[in-house]
């Protein structure tokens, strides 16, 4: 077999790369040998060229790759084309890989919001709580509908929000999409903006406008609104860090407008009969063998009593009551198991397992109770026991309480509660209307506002915002503590 080889004459020229790093060094000495069976099983094909006297190698498992290759290399010699003797190659396949190198930085210095939110979600994931991902999740995707490029197949706005919020779980990254949502999938990956396009204020501007609007074109509400702006904020201080931005494109930008309500509506609340009536009530829900409702009469009287929140509630353990036969009892507050969805928990549950709300993970809170709760849960344990892991609450078969479950009693309660006039105004219309209540109680039996912030598990801020108005009834009580205090008479004469 011949090894005759085809060269091309000398000669050596130095050139800069485009990224303005070392030069190279290019050669037209070149000399390129006829293929060569090896003793090797995968590649047993080797093609062999010198540069500048640098021999190469390159080995294929089939001749006609080989073949094909030679052919190429021989190609660009009888082109006149220079050979880069670092690496062998001929300058236009070397200058293509260097543009190629040079276009996917730039690419990974502007991701597209497609690729940018995994990214954050990604970095984020091992250290937030399961509602804090979803709440990322939410953000990202309501962002990502003024991140489209105005292009043809466009999916619809509810498509593009789901398509986000399962592409940015990163146990998906691995698998194939839904069906209902690979086309959407596919073209976001091709259609989004990259993220250099919020340096436009256009573009800016509208991804705030949908942080602030549902899709249906209504302000939303304006705890939503601070979620999703305190959750992009994030993930624009994260685009800061990383160089990809400058600086946050949405800091300037005020809300448009408010759906804010100031202090909570006085017609949610209940008095202290219609609180008893409708505990009552919750009794008579579901039938005498499954127990549905009588399993959560304590449970809304946590609620109502005590001002727990209902993941708090769902959370308790026997362990931490304190329940003596008479007087007040103590619970003490230790964590919380907020529903999130399996993909957004680390146990693949629906419950997360964190700890209280505004603490630190290992703090507690004790909640002084009073007589008629402490009685509450003492005959709950009496007739109920507790669950496997000491839990005060169950399911019928043991399990957590589910938010589906609590809801539905309480929403068939309210018509055994109250009469028709009332099931149809806004009282007790949700169990959260039952720890306002008891926050309201506390505030109206002369609780300082700070001792009221801490049993509910919040901030003295939150209460003057949300509770103060609802205090304001008692006019004439605070006039009459004045004059008292200030020494003067019914008349106002000193």
């Amino acid at each position: 077999m011949s090894n005759r080889t085809n060269s091309a004459p000398g000669g050596a020229h130095n050139s800069e790369r485009p990224d303005g790093s070392e030069e190279r060094t290019f050669s037209t000495d070149v000399r390129v040998w006829k293929v060569s069976k090896v003793s090797s099983k995968s590649a047993p094909y080797q093609l062999r060229w010198i540069v500048a006297g640098k021999r190469r190698y390159a080995s294929f498992p089939t001749s006609a790759l080989a073949e094909s290759r030679r052919s190429e290399l021989w190609q660009a010699m009888r082109r006149g084309e220079a050979f880069d003797v670092e690496s062998g190659l001929p300058e236009s396949e070397v200058r293509q890989a260097e543009a190629a190198a040079v276009a996917k930085a730039q690419a990974k210095a502007d991701p597209t919001w497609w690729e940018f939110s995994r990214e954050f979600m990604k970095r984020r994931w091992r250290t937030a709580a399961a509602k804090t991902r979803e709440g990322f999740a939410d953000s990202l995707a309501a962002a990502a509908l003024g991140m489209l490029k105005d292009a043809a197949g466009a999916p619809e706005l509810q498509a593009v929000r789901r398509a986000v919020r399962w592409s940015v779980v990163p146990a998906h990254e691995s698998e194939e999409p839904p069906p209902d949502l690979e086309k959407v999938c596919a073209w976001l990956a091709e259609n989004s903006l990259p993220l250099s396009a919020l340096k436009e204020s256009g573009i800016a501007e509208d991804v705030h406008y949908r942080l602030a609007y549902r899709l249906d074109g209504k302000l939303a509400a304006k705890d939503t609104y601070k979620r999703r702006r305190r959750c992009f904020n994030a993930a624009m201080a994260y685009a800061v860090q990383k160089g990809y931005l400058d600086e946050n494109p949405i800091t300037n930008i005020e809300r448009p407008a408010t759906a804010a309500r100031g202090s909570i509506d006085p017609r949610v609340l209940m008095n202290a009969v219609q609180g008893r009536e409708f505990l009552t009530a919750v009794s008579y829900v579901g039938s005498v063998h499954r127990n549905r409702g009588r399993r959560l009469v304590a449970f809304f009287g946590c609620i109502l009593y005590a001002a727990m929140r209902p993941a708090e509630v769902v959370g308790l353990r026997l362990d931490d009551c304190y329940l003596p036969e008479k007087g007040w009892g103590v619970l003490t507050l230790r964590e919380t198991r907020p529903v999130s969805g399996k993909k957004w928990t680390d146990t693949g549950e629906r419950h997360d397992k964190r700890g209280l709300k505004m603490r630190d993970p290992e703090a507690d809170r004790p909640v002084p109770i009073p007589p008629v709760l402490v009685a509450m849960l003492r005959e709950h344990v009496k007739e109920f026991g507790t669950a496997a892991d000491g839990r005060l609450f169950q399911n019928e078969r043991g399990g957590l309480v589910g938010t589906s479950s609590y809801w539905r009693v309480w929403q068939e309660a309210r018509p055994l509660a109250f009469p028709p006039h009332k099931v149809a105004s806004p009282l007790a219309r949700k169990p959260y209307d039952g720890r306002a209540t008891c926050i309201t109680d506390w505030l109206r039996s002369g609780l300082p506002v700070a001792e009221v912030a801490r049993r509910a598990g919040t901030s003295p801020e939150v209460i003057d915002r949300h509770y103060a108005g609802l205090v304001d009834n008692s006019e004439e009580e605070n006039n009459r503590k004045i004059e008292k205090t200030m020494g003067w008479g019914p008349s106002g004469a000193e």
